[in-house]
């Protein structure tokens, strides 16, 4: 990828930090405004550096965004910028979201329209009842405050404009001005609302267009979910996206999950994932992630969860190759004390598997995605767990409960252990069919010296028949901490145990840092039948 240039760069002013003129006429605010840093993929205001006041063109220090946007628009460095955001093809922006000459009675509503340079086409404080997806041309968006007109942030072909207060009906947060004659194509609130909800098109649409609005650092007002403000992309799932975010008030830290609109739309999953909230809301357990809050806007729901400093397991696994015995036992007691706790509430977790456990510092551990739970013998399970550590009767269409838990958790301990699962194949049928008539391997076969009490727990969790696993919750917990004895794995207090006293002087700020080190130096004392045990002071 070419690196797009910043406007000091195209325009050898030299007065971007360190430049040769910027002892003398001083650094460009563009250089240095943060403000809109990331638009356009440049550096702080470099590529939007029209809306930045003071910035020197022409050989002479410009006024404000008001005073040179009209002589903005005829430089070349606008227009360059203009040419590389645009696109020959407008397909490469809203449209990659549909197929091409599609039948969808979305587009039977866009009608086409042009809007004049410096039309203010959507205005700041009203509801917006058009919006439009611009074929041609460009536009700016600003926020009016006391002091004046603040640009934050610039819209060009194949964009779209509009649309989020169409959908919310909530007032728009910004004004929108043409800065060049715009070619558009205009959809209306009474035409999108008649739009029917099953179509799937408009589905992947209004996902994708709230995702891009919430990934940009773009106004507060599009990235503002009740009390949360979005900052970061975690990451993507079949039925979710997953955001970091704040508590604008309390300034903690949040994980923020949406629903898919695919899902969001449809009634039936609708009550199920809105169900996850209400189950974890009502767990309060250790090793189970907390749920704060559910929000509802632009027609779906987010739920704000904790948010976690930590590694799932499976990018432990992928970077460890295998986790020792005693590692692996510690979490395994974790999860299945977890797990009792819910089952003591009459919840299964339904998919239990290494991306769905996060590995916090000192090695403690947090069960996470609740998304597929539900009370014990629910009959409406769609095999949407991990496929690869499902249990066998799942795919006979038998409901799940905590024994089909248990074989997930089985499968997870063999993999934690070898570092791959038993039943591997790129055929999903084939797979299957594995999964279901073959025994799972001793993992003593890959893993020397295996503790005895591991290897049993992995073979009874995995057996075919569910009457022939582990029949509660408490009867795992009980074999786990009262089975037999890890032979030789776990330090005994003897004459030949050594005890160390370490001290460390942690400098401020430094805290999260210091607990991973603090957890990895634990994790490679394991590896030598060694533990570190934390006491905290003052």
């Amino acid at each position: 990828m070419v690196k797009k240039k910043n406007c000091w760069e195209y325009m050898q002013c030299g007065r971007e930090p360190g430049g040769r003129n910027a002892p003398e006429a001083g650094v460009c605010p563009a250089a240095v405004d943060t403000t809109h840093d990331g638009i356009n993929s440049g550096c702080c205001g470099g590529r939007f550096c029209w809306a930045v006041a003071g910035t020197l063109c022409s050989g002479k220090i410009q006024g404000t965004f008001a005073e040179k946007r009209d002589s903005c628009t005829q430089c070349p460095f606008y227009k360059q910028v203009r040419a590389e955001q645009g696109s020959l093809n407008i397909r490469t922006k809203f449209l990659r979201f549909v197929r091409p000459y599609s039948k969808s009675s979305f587009f039977k509503n866009l009608t086409p329209e042009r809007i004049p340079q410096g039309t203010r086409f959507i205005i700041q404080g009203t509801p917006a009842d058009t919006a439009c997806i611009i074929q041609q041309g460009s536009c700016i968006l600003l926020v009016e405050k006391k002091t004046g007109l603040y640009p934050v942030g610039h819209r060009g072909e194949g964009d779209i404009v509009g649309m989020i207060s169409l959908l919310t009906g909530e007032p728009s947060g910004f004004h929108v001005e043409a800065e060049t004659d715009m070619d558009v194509w205009v959809i209306r609130k009474k035409e999108f609302d008649q739009i029917p909800d099953e179509d799937p098109e408009l589905f992947t649409f209004l996902t994708e267009l709230v995702a891009d609005r919430l990934d940009r650092k773009g106004p507060m007002a599009e990235r503002t979910i009740g009390k949360y403000l979005i900052t970061d992309i975690l990451g993507r799932g079949g039925y979710s996206i997953v955001y970091k975010g704040i508590h604008t008030g309390l300034e903690r830290p949040v994980a923020i999950k949406m629903m898919r609109h695919h899902f969001s739309m449809q009634p039936e999953f609708m009550k199920n994932f809105q169900n996850e909230a209400k189950i974890i809301a009502g767990l309060n357990h250790e090793n189970i992630i907390r749920v704060f809050d559910i929000e509802t806007r632009f027609k779906t729901v987010f739920i704000i969860y904790e948010f976690l400093h930590g590694e799932p397991l499976t990018d432990l696994i992928h970077r460890l190759k295998q986790i020792p015995p005693r590692m692996a036992l510690a979490c395994l007691e974790q999860m299945v004390s977890a797990m009792a706790y819910a089952g003591e509430k009459g919840l299964v977790h339904r998919d239990i598997n290494p991306s769905n456990v996060i590995v916090l510092s000192n090695d403690r551990i947090k069960l996470i995605d609740f998304g597929l739970a539900g009370p014990i013998g629910a009959d409406d399970f769609q095999m949407d767990g991990n496929f690869n550590y499902l249990a066998p009767e799942i795919f006979d269409g038998e409901p799940a409960d905590f024994r089909s838990d248990m074989f997930s958790l089985g499968l997870t301990a063999f993999h934690m252990v070898t570092g791959h699962l038993p039943f591997l194949s790129d055929n999903l049928s084939e797979q299957m069919k594995m999964m279901q008539t073959r025994i799972i391997p001793d993992p003593r076969k890959f893993v020397d010296n295996l503790p005895e009490k591991l290897q049993e727990f992995i073979l009874k969790s995995c057996k075919k028949d569910p009457d022939q696993r582990f029949q509660t919750p408490k009867q795992a917990q009980d074999f786990l901490l009262n089975g037999k004895p890890l032979k030789g794995n776990r330090p005994q207090r003897s004459d030949r145990t050594i005890t160390r006293t370490l001290t460390f002087e942690i400098g401020t700020g430094r805290e999260e840092e210091f607990s991973m080190l603090l957890s990895e130096f634990g994790r490679k004392l394991s590896e030598i039948n060694s533990r570190i045990q934390t006491f905290k002071k003052g």
